[in-house]
């Protein structure tokens, strides 16, 4: 996907739900512990709502304790987009979609080694698309991950 999606507000609000809305076009964010995948531990990828954009893998989920789906890297950086965030009156690092330009979440420094990152995600900005469903929906291409590799435990 190399297009950007173009559409007026009024085309935003008819497509998404309320609770997207407010999430992906007005930078909000879900309380903690409500939206769909923050306790989701099974095997897939996350791609953006809007445009299918591949996000991130549950390969490089973690549980963060905030009550948010926490990633340590993008499943294709070239997918993500951040930029400095002071709504709430001190510096934040905004994470947002390349092509959609949805609002996603936030990334933090506090994650695990060895990159201590912490991409904090909102569920309402995201589809989760489970392994057995990856060829099907187009994402064949990332299956591969989760096939274990020789001498190595099975991917969960």
């Amino acid at each position: 996907m190399t297009d950007k999606i173009v559409k007026s507000e009024q085309e935003w609000q008819k497509e998404l739900s309320s609770d997207q809305y407010y999430v992906l076009r007005q930078a909000g964010t879900e309380r903690a512990f409500t939206g769909a995948y923050w306790d989701n531990h099974e095997p897939g990828i996350y791609v953006d709502i809007v445009s299918g954009e591949p996000l991130f893998s549950s390969l490089d989920k973690y549980d963060s304790g905030t009550g948010w789906p926490s990633f340590t890297r993008p499943l294709d950086p070239a997918n993500i987009r951040t930029r400095t965030d002071r709504m709430l009156g001190f510096e934040r690092t905004e994470v947002r979609s390349a092509h959609a330009d949805s609002h996603l979440g936030h990334l933090f420094d506090d994650g695990p080694a060895p990159a201590h990152l912490r991409y904090c995600m909102n569920s309402a900005s995201m589809r989760f698309i489970p392994v057995a469903q990856l060829e099907a929906e187009g994402y064949g291409q990332y299956a591969e991950l989760f096939r274990a590799k020789p001498g190595t435990k099975a991917a969960k």
